[in-house]
């Protein structure tokens, strides 16, 4: 039996940025129209530099889903050397991967079984499901042992963040004109979420230390958190971050807070200047902050 091969969409980040390199997962990117110039996301242009740009661009990027010759071509390849591939994707609310990676396997029935995944998430969350694809895969399990494993994860992948800017969340259609207009007005900064893989809004808060607030709250609702990370806007620590790291590291011990850039997808929606946590939680047993997490 061959082992099962993993594949993934650019969305999908990784504390570890050589993680795809060292476990041979490939990666179909999505191409992202900024400012009258198109990239195709993680090779034209670094994450940190689409940062950056974006905050001198009024409008959100232009986000356009990998295609179903892109995932074919990558299913033929894969198919040289093995019969078994699952596809992990963001959410299929998002664009249209998911549908395209459906649409690509049907030249390989009875030759390759391919199985394609909604992580109904994205970013760290999707690097996370990735990451526990490749450790079945590499205890030799079969497809569907593999896949029984990913869906095992997916209702454990949970997110929290916050924007600065109404602008990318009213062009995103989350609010209507008349919230954002209202929302600029008394300074509100929304509390978005991710529920059943749609992004939607959540709480409100008016300054940085009530976000910090209600993001807290939000882990503290879990019995079990077996991994954590801060996303935002650049991987030093800044002030704001260091504020959330701190009271994460108050309120669960030894509970890493690893920062990682989100990526063009989650830009569109929170803008550039957006904040958040993605957590992974616990599959069972008692609460223990104490224990190191690897």
């Amino acid at each position: 039996m061959s082992i099962v091969r993993i594949i993934t969409d650019s969305t999908a980040q990784f504390e570890d940025p050589g993680f795809q390199e060292k476990h041979h997962v490939v990666v179909i990117p999505l191409t992202y129209k900024l400012d009258g110039m198109t990239y195709r996301d993680g090779i034209d242009l670094l994450d940190s530099e689409f940062l950056k740009r974006l905050q001198y661009v009024p409008t959100a990027p232009v986000l356009t889903a990998p295609s179903a010759e892109q995932f074919e071509e990558a299913y033929r390849e894969l198919a040289k050397s093995t019969d078994q591939i699952c596809v992990l994707v963001h959410s299929q609310h998002f664009t249209d991967t998911y549908a395209n990676a459906v649409k690509a396997r049907s030249r390989f029935l009875g030759r390759c079984e391919i199985m394609v995944i909604d992580s109904r998430t994205t970013s760290a969350g999707l690097g996370y499901l990735v990451e526990a694809a490749i450790a079945a895969a590499s205890a030799q399990n079969s497809l569907d042992d593999v896949v029984r494993v990913v869906r095992g994860v997916i209702p454990r992948l949970y997110s929290v963040m916050y924007v600065n800017s109404l602008d990318y969340i009213r062009q995103a259609g989350l609010i209507g004109e008349t919230q954002a207009l209202l929302g600029a007005m008394l300074d509100i900064k929304p509390i978005l979420t991710i529920e059943d893989g749609r992004l939607i809004t959540m709480e409100k808060a008016r300054t940085h230390s009530q976000a910090i607030d209600k993001m807290i709250e939000f882990v503290a609702e879990f019995t079990q958190v077996e991994r954590l990370c801060v996303i935002q806007n650049t991987l030093r620590t800044t002030e704001q971050t260091r504020m959330l790291q701190d009271r994460l590291a108050l309120e669960f011990p030894r509970l890493e807070s690893p920062i990682m850039l989100y990526e063009p997808l989650t830009a569109a929606y929170i803008g550039p200047d957006g904040m958040g946590l993605y957590i992974l939680e616990g599959s069972g047993g008692e609460e223990n902050y104490d224990e190191p997490y690897e």
